[in-house]
């Protein structure tokens, strides 16, 4: 099989879709509209497919280098553990970091058979022992199906199945169902894997699972795309579908709290610079007489976070405060795998007397960090 005409060549359907707009000898106003349409989605479809599959490639080569300098690099005694931080540093370009470098060396070591596909297009050969003692089996997904029909956000939560039989499983059901990345995400948070396997009919439970196919919309939101294109996403709204899951469940848990929390509005649009910018969650506060912002990272904390988070607090108290009100408060809460942590942003706030009354009124850290804890304990997607 040419694998590079497979990957590259113009899609059927916009042949089909300039062939009939040729028939029509005289269209009318609702053709033209319809065929616009069509080209246009047809065509961000692939551009959005061309680069997710330039994207996979490029990381599977990022883990490739890594791994070999590893190996055999002349100085890599002298960067140690500290390899992929002193990396970030050097490129500086946004996109390549430390976490994506953690797992495009996953990626390059959990499926080598990309090597294969890179020899093909390249005749050059990476790692060639690695990939032959691999690419034989038979629960190995080929490589030109990984790479043209699961983006790496796909990639990416599979791999977070450490069993190659489990990751086999949801390659296979995920390709075959087309599921988008928040499918795939719940049917791995579900254990699909392993009820299947205990299932007396295993058939019909994956009968069961309505496809949910990305549309280009869609899927050109994903924030990694955004990155390896070197584009701000600006209006669209880019949070993991595991923060969209703890936002809404965070709704309702401060809403439970009783204290006076009013919901007010949820993904609040802000224009700062010409810029959008969306608060997560934001509540009125009747016993304080002020807003309370609220911004869930799935992530470890930052300092830009916190400083994002200020800037919010900052714009509802140039722009959103009413007579009576008292200056807006933020909470800013950051979870990965585990790891918790609650910040309050108390933006131009000198009066300890002031901020202690709003620390008696708003919950507390712990209470916080237990229910994030919990949240993710009970696997949320």
């Amino acid at each position: 099989m040419d694998i590079i005409k497979n990957i590259e060549s113009t899609p059927e359907v916009l042949t089909k879709i300039v062939e009939g707009w040729e028939q029509k000898q005289n269209p009318s106003f609702d053709e033209l509209a319809t065929s616009v349409l069509q080209t246009h989605q047809t065509a961000q479809s692939s551009a959005i497919r061309a680069v997710n599959q330039m994207a996979t490639l490029r990381n599977w080569l990022i883990g490739c280098y890594i791994v070999e300098y590893e190996q055999k690099g002349s100085d890599r005694a002298k960067y140690g553990d500290r390899l992929l931080k002193r990396l970030e540093e050097r490129v500086n370009t946004k996109g390549l970091n430390v976490t994506l470098f953690q797992t495009s060396r996953l990626f390059y070591n959990y499926y080598p058979q990309i090597g294969n596909l890179i020899y093909a297009m390249t005749s050059h050969k990476l790692q060639t022992d690695q990939i032959c003692a691999t690419a034989s089996h038979k629960f190995v997904t080929p490589a030109n199906e990984i790479l043209t029909k699961l983006s790496f956000s796909h990639i990416r939560e599979i791999m977070t199945q450490d069993d190659p039989l489990a990751r086999f499983f949801y390659e296979t059901e995920c390709i075959k169902g087309t599921w988008s990345v928040k499918e795939l995400r719940r049917q791995i948070s579900t254990n699909l894997y392993f009820r299947s396997g205990v299932s007396k009919d295993p058939k019909k439970l994956l009968a069961s699972i309505k496809p949910e196919t990305n549309s280009p919309a869609i899927a050109i939101r994903q924030p990694f795309t955004f990155e390896f294109l070197g584009l701000q996403a600006k209006d669209v709204i880019t949070e993991s579908d595991l923060e969209e899951a703890l936002i809404t469940h965070l709704q309702d848990f401060l809403l439970e709290l009783g204290k006076g929390f009013c919901f007010e509005a949820r993904q609040k649009r802000m224009i700062i610079d010409d810029e959008y910018y969306f608060a997560d969650l934001v509540f009125y506060n009747r016993l304080l007489h002020c807003n309370v912002i609220v911004e869930l990272k799935n992530d470890e904390f930052r300092h830009e976070y916190l400083g994002q988070l200020n800037a919010y607090v900052s714009y509802y108290k140039e722009n959103e405060m009413h007579d009576g009100d008292n200056p807006p408060v933020g909470i800013l809460l950051c979870t990965r795998k585990g790891r918790k942590m609650v910040e309050y942003a108390l933006a131009g706030m000198d009066n300890n007397l002031f901020v202690s009354t709003y620390m008696l009124q708003l919950p507390d850290k712990n209470t916080l960090e237990k229910f994030l804890l919990d949240e993710i304990e009970n696997n949320i997607s």
